[in-house]
């Protein structure tokens, strides 16, 4: 709904530009952008800059014969010349309220347009059986849930994968070492809790490093294990189902839906991929290893790098498994895109495998695209990877449960200063919502490329762009309706922007459809959280000036109220897509 206001003022850009300088005014590209500054009004536009280059003109010079010879009278004020050039663009009120009924009159999607249900592939997550996960993984799980959120609300079809690491040589040692310890647990009604899987791994893991024989058995065991031995897969199968028990935990407390696929659901396809890439003349022997020489990547030496698909001993490597991933996503699933939510760390591997890929033409890429969502870590106060005192990795369950106590204690300190009382079972639900919001919050705020540096305190305050504030935005709405003895929806009423407030808010308002937009195009949550900031000020500052309950007129009040409820669903569909839930009050 928005973007069409952007493609409107451009073509308008192109007429003017063409009809005051000709050709070469035809080929200029306008750029129109949101304007941030409040002076500046809706949108800004730069086009005379490049354009004055090449007439040898000055850009004002340029920009008043531009602003001549357009006309965006029927839903735009009369432009106004900037800086060196640039163009302020302000909407007509009237153009305004007549977008902000529209969305009133479509309280799901406030005119958010539905796209074509394009097949979408999503993985993210990812973590690794027998480990238990920590901070690292948090930025992939959030940012892929919140990405899927907004996708599917968009339209499209889309299946989350959770790639697990469910494969391997380690499973060797973990499968003999089940077997040494608790080999009553591969019996018929054994018992099947292995208690602290983390702390069996690490014992495992210790075995081998201490015990050549343990050792190599465990290889042995990888064997059988691959070979399709019974007790071996018995075995593998309780250490998984143990760790999906624990990994479920945690996406419920983040209300993140996964399928899961892990690296073994691609076992019986990798023997088809080499063949594959061997039928394509790709494939090569390197010191009895089979791999696939890259093109545009060299060794130390100066020649062609290879990708490792098959070690000497026959077992595959991860590339293997993500090669056989992609044929599966793009052939079997019909994916037109897939998206991989990973760290920038594994950025060279992705591009490695994406280049063989193609090369072997693995998959439509004519039809089909790969992409690498890559995003930064998550560092302490102190700008360093967030650990604990002891220098460990941090638990991502005690992180969220840390978060949840903070904002509970912060949230009864409220209560007590306020002299309020509230059942010990809601202040639980607030200190959850608020705890939990916070930490999914201060994580997808920060564009996904750059790293951030977590702060309880910071992601906890009322103040600044941060959960909470949404939150409070939110539920100050839903407290003045309560004043006004307003339930279930408030009536949709004609919009009147009289106020400079109104205004700047409806602006904010009819911004969405674009937002959302952006996101699909740029795959950054971000957008989302610096818009409802925005948007949530916007508010502050109408509800501080535009008194809704005392306003003078019903009129008045209505639109205010209309307004005000715009602004509550608008809330709502952002938060959700960041996985956040509301609170009527707090």
């Amino acid at each position: 709904m928005c973007r069409d206001i952007k493609t409107r003022i451009e073509k308008a850009v192109v007429k003017a530009l063409g009809e005051a300088f000709g050709d070469v005014g035809k080929g200029a590209k306008p750029m129109v952008t949101n304007a941030t500054r409040a002076e500046f009004g809706d949108y800004q536009c730069n086009a005379a800059m490049g354009l004055a280059k090449k007439l040898k003109q000055k850009p004002r010079d340029v920009a008043g014969k531009m602003l001549d010879a357009l006309d965006l009278s029927s839903f735009c004020e009369t432009p106004s010349i900037a800086g060196p050039g640039f163009l302020n663009i302000k909407l007509k009120n009237s153009f305004i309220e007549d977008r902000l009924l529209q969305m009133a009159k479509d309280p799901d999607r406030l005119g958010v347009p539905k796209k074509e249900a394009k097949r979408i592939v999503i993985d993210f997550s990812s973590p690794n059986i027998a480990k238990e996960m920590h901070v690292g993984h948090l930025r992939s799980t959030m940012i892929g849930e919140s990405l899927a959120r907004t996708l599917e609300f968009i339209g499209y079809d889309l299946l989350r994968l959770n790639h697990v690491g469910d494969w391997g040589t380690q499973f060797g040692r973990l499968i003999l070492y089940l077997k040494e310890v608790a080999p009553e647990a591969l019996t018929e009604g054994g018992q099947r809790d292995l208690g602290d899987l983390v702390e069996f791994y690490k014992k495992a893991s210790k075995r081998c490093e201490t015990d050549e024989e343990f050792n190599e058995n465990a290889r042995k065991e990888v064997v059988k294990l691959q070979g399709g031995d019974e007790e071996s897969l018995k075995a593998w199968n309780l250490l998984c189902d143990q760790s999906r028990i624990e990994f479920q935990k945690i996406y419920d407390m983040l209300s993140v839906t996964l399928i899961e696929r892990g690296e073994s659901y691609y076992n019986a396809k990798l023997p088809g991929v080499i063949e594959e890439l061997r039928d394509k003349n790709l494939i090569a022997v390197d010191d009895g290893a089979t791999v696939v020489y890259l093109e545009k990547f060299k060794n130390r030496d100066g020649n062609p790098q290879p990708l490792l698909v098959q070690k000497r001993d026959g077992g595959y490597m991860y590339a293997t498994t993500d090669l056989a991933a992609i044929q599966n996503r793009t052939l079997d699933e019909k994916a037109e895109r897939v998206l991989y939510v990973v760290d920038a760390g594994q950025g060279v591997h992705f591009e490695q495998v994406f280049q063989v890929a193609r090369r072997g033409e693995m998959y439509p890429y004519e039809t089909a695209s790969l992409e690498h969502v890559p995003f930064g870590l998550v560092l302490g106060e102190d700008g360093k990877k967030l650990r604990t005192r002891a220098g460990d990795t941090i638990k991502l369950k005690d992180l969220l449960t840390d978060s949840i106590a903070a904002a509970e204690s912060k949230f009864r300190d409220r209560l007590s200063e306020e002299k309020r009382e509230e059942t010990e079972e809601y202040i639980k639900h607030v200190g959850e919502v608020i705890g939990l919001s916070a930490v999914k919050y201060a994580d997808l705020r920060t564009n996904r490329t750059s790293d951030y540096r977590f702060s309880f305190e910071r992601m906890l305050a009322l103040d600044g762009n941060t959960a909470p504030y949404m939150l409070y935005a939110y539920s100050r709405i839903q407290a003045i309706f309560r004043k006004l003895g307003i339930e279930g929806e408030p009536p949709v009423s004609p919009l009147k922007l009289e106020e400079p407030q109104e205004a700047a808010l409806g602006r904010m308002l009819i911004r969405l459809p674009e937002v959302i937009a952006d996101v699909d195009h740029m795959l950054m949550p971000h957008i989302l959280c610096d818009y409802l900031f925005e948007l949530s000020q916007r508010f502050n500052q109408f509800y501080e000036t535009c008194s809704i309950v005392g306003a003078g007129s019903e009129d008045i009040r209505s639109s205010r109220i209309t307004l005000a409820d715009l602004t509550a669903k608008d809330i709502r569909i952002c938060l959700h897509m960041l996985g956040i839930p509301t609170l009527d009050r707090i």
